[in-house]
Formats: structure tokens, C-alpha cells, sequence
């Protein structure tokens, strides 16, 4: 990263994908039955869109890079946090669809952890730790899920 402008505005498009993508992910949940699964990708959705609005927010006095989709340059082919797109199956199970999830989280984190590890910026330091914080909450809460389904247990989402 060169800059914060550049550190937000792949934060930006990096949320707005995987908010997304989870959006994708909660309605072939919810048609496939999975109604708790599918609230919890809501959350994530929630999320994102959060982490979102945090970035804009902080870049509002910037002036911020304007990238296409096709410029931004990830690790894979989709930005880290953005869920396999298959798992958009109605068919696909609860395991298969946390499995994805926390794959995607933990892409997430990655991510904001190599920029945090990577930048010589205090400033950049400051954002990025802030979302690996983030990222990793939703890491520890999918882990949970995915305990409780091995476990047998169904957990619900709070409103």
C-alpha cells in the first residue's frame, strides 16, 4: 500500500464485495431451508457493509483513488473476503456453506494482516489493525458455528 487513500480504497471495494457476495450466500440459504445459516450470512452481509461505511467515512475528506474492479490487484482472482462463488447453491449444505464462510473471513484477515505487517505507514498501521480486529471477531464467531454444527447444536442469530 502507498497510501491511505490507496488502503481505503481497496478496503472499500473489498467490503462492498463480500457484503455482496454474502447477500448471495444468505438467499440460497434461506430458499435451502438453512434459515439460521442464512441470518448469519445476513450478519456478515451487515458486516462488511459496516467495515464499508467505516472506510468511506474515513476517506470523506480525501481525495481516494478511482479504481474499475479491474485494477484492484488481490492475492486470488476476487478480493480476499468475497465467499466461493458456488456456495450460492441452494443445494449446499450448512457445513459446506460455514466451511466457505470462514474461508473467506480468514482471506479477510489475511489480507489486512499482510497490509498491517507489510506498510512502513503509522497511519495505514492504525487502519489495518483496527480491521484485522474486526476480521478476526468474525473468524472466532464462524469457528463457533462451525463447533456447534459438528456438535449437533443449531445456534441462532439475535436480531
Amino acid at each position: 500500500m502507498e497510501s491511505v487513500e490507496e488502503f481505503l480504497a481497496y478496503a472499500i471495494h473489498l467490503e462492498f464485495e463480500a457484503a455482496n457476495r454474502y447477500g448471495q450466500l444468505a438467499d440460497a440459504m434461506e430458499s435451502g431451508g438453512n434459515h439460521e445459516v442464512g441470518k448469519l450470512f445476513r450478519r456478515l452481509a451487515d458486516y462488511s457493509r459496516l467495515h464499508m461505511a467505516e472506510a468511506q467515512a474515513r476517506g470523506g475528506f480525501r481525495e481516494l483513488p478511482k479504481m474499475r474492479p479491474d485494477e484492484f490487484v488481490w492475492p486470488g482472482l476476487e478480493s480476499p473476503e468475497t465467499a466461493a462463488i458456488w456456495a450460492a447453491d441452494p443445494f449446499i449444505g450448512r457445513e459446506q456453506a460455514l466451511e466457505i464462510a470462514l474461508d473467506a473471513e480468514t482471506a479477510g484477515l489475511k489480507y489486512y494482516q499482510h497490509v498491517l505487517d507489510s506498510t512502513s505507514d503509522p497511519e495505514i498501521k492504525i487502519l489495518a489493525k483496527e480491521f484485522v480486529a474486526e476480521e478476526l471477531s468474525h473468524v472466532t464467531e464462524l469457528n463457533k458455528w462451525i463447533a456447534a454444527n459438528k456438535a449437533g447444536e443449531i445456534l441462532t442469530v439475535d436480531p
